[in-house]
């Protein structure tokens, strides 16, 4: 970690949480904060579906929530960048304070409530992206929406013809009932909605639609979820987003409502994870999300089943200099193994991590 960023971070942590946020986002918006190195090896470049990515950790959705960052963001050596979450209509999310650190647990606590300008400003902002780079969208929902599967199809029409992928989520806790929509049922409408709006996209961009799962799902729900997956075309599915779970936290913070990130997340998102890979039986394209702060964290996550990964949190604590320091330590660990590409390892433990998979 260069010495400017280390002191960035040490400054933007003495700040209320989500006023550094929006300092950081300010900083790399208008060129201020240093960017990390890049890292290119062969053994790294990753095929997630019909997208190629240069390597397989991305940005996950949540960090840069109305694409204010994207030049800077697309230069930082990402595999791909998600931003989002976006609904069709402006919304201010939930009440402050609403973001919170556990320095003890590595975590953060958020429950932002889909905060975002709208379809309308993301779309504007997406049309003049940056060439080059693999950019996707999280689609979501207005709080006080009569029908949120029009909500992500009006997204999606809105914004899709800018982006690279789409992500579906139904997974976010801080907006009421929206979990309620990884049920077999309502999740088979919401897909074939999604699905049929991408088929209509002017010209012959049709990105890729991705669904986001929440981690504190049921054996019986994962495996309904795996099955809408194979008869739908879904082109993959991001496990998982943020848990409502507290087992084991220790800061003072473990009793704010919200979703769960970092390092406390790590296992349970995993064990979801390698449950999926079985249940597809490896066939479907998965992201794997959850607790990522080192090549170790990165290398586990394909083992249990991912093709390709996201982190934010970990970025909270250790800047975009983590970055570079977990593909290269990747790249020697592929090589060291004789891994002609990382994606060799797919799946290599996905049973000893679907093992630890509990209801």
């Amino acid at each position: 970690m260069k010495a400017i960023e280390k002191a960035g971070l040490a400054v933007l942590q003495r700040m209320d949480p989500e006023t550094a946020h929006d300092w950081a986002i300010w900083a790399l918006e208008h060129g201020l904060a240093p960017l990390p190195r890049k890292v290119e090896s062969p053994r790294l470049a990753t095929r997630l579906g019909k997208l190629e990515l240069a390597n397989p950790l991305g940005l996950a959705a949540g960090f840069d929530k109305n694409a204010r960052a994207l030049p800077a963001l697309m230069k930082a050596g990402f595999g791909f960048v998600e931003v989002g979450a976006t609904t069709p209509r402006p919304q201010p999310g939930n009440p402050k304070p609403r973001l919170f650190r556990l320095p003890e647990d590595r975590g953060v606590i958020n429950r932002f409530g889909f905060n975002n300008e709208g379809a309308e400003a993301m779309a504007a902002k997406l049309a003049a992206r940056p060439e080059g780079g693999v950019l996707g969208l999280n689609l979501g929902a207005n709080k006080d929406s009569s029908d949120r599967i029009q909500d992500y199809v009006d997204v999606l029409c809105t914004c899709g013809g800018h982006v690279d992928f789409v992500t579906i989520n139904v997974s976010s806790p801080n907006t009421e009932q929206l979990r309620d929509l990884q049920g077999k049922k309502a999740l088979w409408a919401l897909v074939t909605e999604v699905m049929q709006a991408r088929s209509t996209l002017p010209g012959t961009h049709r990105p890729p639609v991705f669904l986001k799962i929440a981690p504190d799902l049921k054996a019986e729900s994962l495996a309904d979820i795996a099955e809408v997956a194979a008869i739908s075309s879904l082109d993959g599915i991001i496990a998982t987003n943020t848990t409502i779970g507290r087992s084991g936290i220790q800061s003072r913070h473990r009793g704010e409502a919200g979703g769960l990130s970092g390092a406390p997340l790590f296992t349970r998102s995993t064990a979801v994870l390698a449950q999926l890979y079985e249940l597809t039986e490896g066939k479907l394209p998965l992201i794997g999300v959850g607790g990522i702060a080192s090549a170790d964290d990165a290398f586990a996550k394909i083992a249990a089943g991912a093709t390709a990964l996201q982190l934010y949190s970990a970025l909270v604590y250790q800047g975009l200099s983590l970055l570079p320091e977990i593909l290269e330590e990747l790249d020697r660990k592929a090589r060291d193994l004789g891994l002609a590409n990382i994606a060799e390892a797919r799946g290599q433990e996905a049973r000893f991590w679907a093992a630890r998979f509990e209801d």
